[in-house]
């Protein structure tokens, strides 16, 4: 059966992807729009934005989310809308923390109020901050030092108190570092490296090369939301004791840490490019984690879910978007 879904953040990387897909399996999309971004996937790839309904405004508008989930008989929420960029939330902590903690009550209240029946908040593998024991699994306490670490780890935890203290059936995302076509960015280590390699400059890479990540596909990702929001259902039909997803947060990523230098190399190389990077740090600049990566198990156990894309084929399906979507890298 078809779903009525509500998507915040549905113009950014993950959301366009996600938007899309629900769009192809037959479902009545509404997305949250703040800002015009013309250069989002959601436009450049063939007109989607017609097919779904667009409301208007900001997160924190008194009264829009619960306008919008009655208005268009929401029953699945999709949140993904946060400021993501860790050096804007250095620089402007309280901006961040009113879009990415006040922003998630605002939803989830709404949520409550209204009754609806599933939902998956994106919180991140960053709310686990640093840590000497890799890689990160669920049960590992949540122990960020940074402001963007700091507000995601907090829409993690307010996110499943509205399970354990409402009964709100949400479940939590702490996914490694998504990449694919559509992320306009440039200050994330893809969408930058792949614009100098195509434009023939150096790609600027702001640590000294060595900071490891996971690093997840885009259509995975989105995979693993719609398997998610299915699990939400299987709960209510769970046996005792069984694993459940109401009131969980889940890993998922591609199942090892790459290297900064290393990732760029292989850019170059599916673009065609001998440019040699351009290094202007010293060791893991601030407020940034030197390395991350993440066990998925806990998502395969429940729900099947493993990507199926990996590092290399996804770099390459990477670079084809953008060389397709030049406006993207304008």
């Amino acid at each position: 059966m078809s779903r009525s879904v509500f998507v915040t953040g549905g113009y950014g990387l993950l959301g366009a992807w996600l938007v899309r897909a629900l769009a192809e399996r037959g479902d009545r999309v509404v997305v949250l729009q703040r800002d015009r971004t013309p250069r989002s996937a959601l436009l450049l790839d063939g007109g989607l934005e017609q097919a779904l309904d667009v409301v208007h405004g900001d997160l924190n508008e008194p009264g829009l989310v619960a306008r919008a989930l009655g208005e268009y008989e929401v029953d699945t929420v999709f949140h993904l809308a946060a400021q993501t960029i860790v050096g804007t939330a250095n620089r402007s902590p309280l901006a961040t923390f009113e879009t990415n903690v006040r922003g998630t009550w605002t939803l989830l209240e709404a949520c409550r109020l209204h009754g609806a029946e599933r939902v998956v908040v994106a919180a991140s593998d960053k709310a686990y901050g640093a840590s000497a024991t890799l890689p990160y699994r669920e049960d590992h306490p949540l122990e960020p030092r940074f402001p963007y670490d700091v507000s995601k780890a907090a829409t993690d935890l307010i996110s499943r108190s509205y399970w354990h203290t409402y009964g709100l059936p949400v479940a939590v995302t702490r996914f490694a570092n998504l990449y694919g076509g559509g992320d306009l960015n440039r200050s994330r280590l893809v969408p930058e490296a792949i614009g100098a390699a195509l434009a023939g400059r150096a790609p600027v890479i702001r640590s000294d090369g060595t900071p490891e990540r996971d690093f997840l596909y885009v259509e995975d990702a989105v995979a693993a939301y719609l398997q998610l929001a299915d699990a939400l259902d299987r709960d209510a039909d769970a046996a005792p004791g069984a694993e459940r997803a109401r009131g969980e947060a889940f890993n998922a990523g591609g199942g090892a840490p790459h290297a900064v230098l290393d990732v760029v190399a292989r850019i170059c190389r599916v673009a065609g490019t001998d440019v040699t990077p351009d290094v202007r740090g010293a060791g893991t600049p601030a407020g940034e984690i030197d390395r991350q990566y993440v066990d998925p198990s806990k998502l395969r156990e429940l729900t099947g879910w493993k990507p199926a894309v990996g590092l290399d084929e996804g770099l390459e399906r990477t670079v084809a978007w953008y060389r397709a979507h030049p406006a993207a890298l304008a």
